[in-house]
């Protein structure tokens, strides 16, 4: 899927693998300009990327016209993501109605452990 339309999504380096309308899964490589001290990928660049995930699959669900924007995102940190590893995120649907969706994002990192857990609610903005 191309989110070349979206300016910081590209700035992060994200990378869409699968966008199905129950389930996206992308990737973001660790590079130094997103980490921390001690080089680890930093918790608003690990927020950032399950909510351009979450607008992802909010968008593969809207109806014609419509558009979107997160209303409420939660997330807990689990684990660190380290420089040069890639972190995965996958995201599935909680519920999708018709003006609110929640996705859930899991955050993985290349050896599969579990870093950060994301619930984010998306309103559904109708023109």
């Amino acid at each position: 899927m191309d989110i070349s339309y979206l300016p910081f999504a590209n700035l992060l380096g994200i990378e869409i693998v699968e966008a199905k309308p129950d389930l996206v899964v992308a990737r973001l490589a660790v590079r130094k300009e997103l980490c921390t001290i001690p080089d680890i990928l930093h918790g608003g660049a690990i927020m950032s990327f399950a909510d351009t995930v979450g607008a992802v699959a909010t968008v593969l669900n809207l109806p014609e016209g419509a558009s979107t924007t997160t209303v409420e995102s939660k997330t807990n940190f689990l684990a660190p993501v380290p420089l040069g590893d890639t972190a995965t995120a996958t995201c599935e649907a909680f519920h999708k109605g018709g003006r609110l969706m929640v996705w859930q994002t899991k955050i993985t990192r290349n050896d599969g452990r579990l870093c950060a857990v994301v619930t984010q609610s998306q309103m559904v903005l109708k023109k």
